[in-house]
């Protein structure tokens, strides 16, 4: 049976990676995101949905429309994502509350949709952050908000395992994307590289590496992980360059 992956915010830069990625591998994509633009944007055989997973209902309507008992979906990944950096005495109520939105009720509305229909030998994976795990400038509200999603992801992991559905989540460093182009260009850039033990930034590339590893049936003993894929930024302290 071909593997059917369905990718939420596949129009970033980490979920275009992965769709390629698992394209190349020979599964079939199922790419979700807000812009049906962007959608039409994405190359190769890929069945495209519009819909927002942060609303209600949003990743459930998403998830039916993509399954089918001929063509299941048998991994389910959370690429959706923003990066708000700001100390915690300029974050207003309504910023915090958003960034909560985007990370943790998405996470929690795909895995619910996810768990509602998956069998056993699928797998979801959703995305997590080294913030989660290492205090930075100005991550409180992402820190938080990731913080939540690994709390998710285990607590899902174990709950599901009996019915032989895995739940793990990556943690990444900071990744070259689109989404980070003022962090990752210009003076800011050396100093970014210095936080990473390894002295680089990340790729998308690295990223769907390991959300394509965790959902690859092949890893059916691994579940309720956090997989660090961060250059050792949220366990190592580099020498710098």
């Amino acid at each position: 049976m071909t593997q059917h992956a369905i990718i939420f915010g596949a129009t970033g830069g980490i979920g275009r990676a992965l769709t390629d990625l698992l394209l190349e591998k020979g599964w079939a994509v199922t790419a979700v995101g807000r812009d049906a633009d962007k959608l039409d944007e994405l190359a190769g055989a890929v069945t495209k949905i519009v819909a927002d997973a942060t609303q209600v209902d949003g990743a459930a309507k998403a998830f039916e429309s993509a399954t089918s008992d001929e063509h299941p979906v048998t991994a389910c990944v959370n690429c959706i994502g923003n990066l708000f950096l700001k100390p915690i005495h300029r974050t207003t109520a309504k910023e915090f509350t958003e960034v909560m939105r985007i990370h943790v009720f998405s996470s929690f509305s795909i895995l619910q949709a996810a768990v509602k229909q998956m069998k056993a030998g699928d797998s979801v994976a959703l995305m997590s952050s080294a913030a989660a795990r290492t205090g930075m400038v100005n991550h409180e509200s992402i820190a938080a908000a990731k913080g939540a999603v690994e709390g998710l992801t285990r607590a899902a992991a174990a709950s599901y395992a009996p019915k032989g559905i895995r739940i793990n989540a990556v943690a990444p460093g900071l990744t070259e994307t689109p989404m980070t182009r003022h962090l990752t260009s210009g003076p800011a850039r050396s100093v970014s590289e210095n936080m990473h033990a390894l002295g680089r930034l990340g790729k998308a590339e690295d990223i769907a590496s390991a959300l394509a590893w965790l959902i690859d049936p092949a890893q059916s003993w691994v579940t309720g992980e956090i997989i660090h894929v961060d250059g050792g930024l949220a366990h190592l302290r580099g020498m710098g360059k």
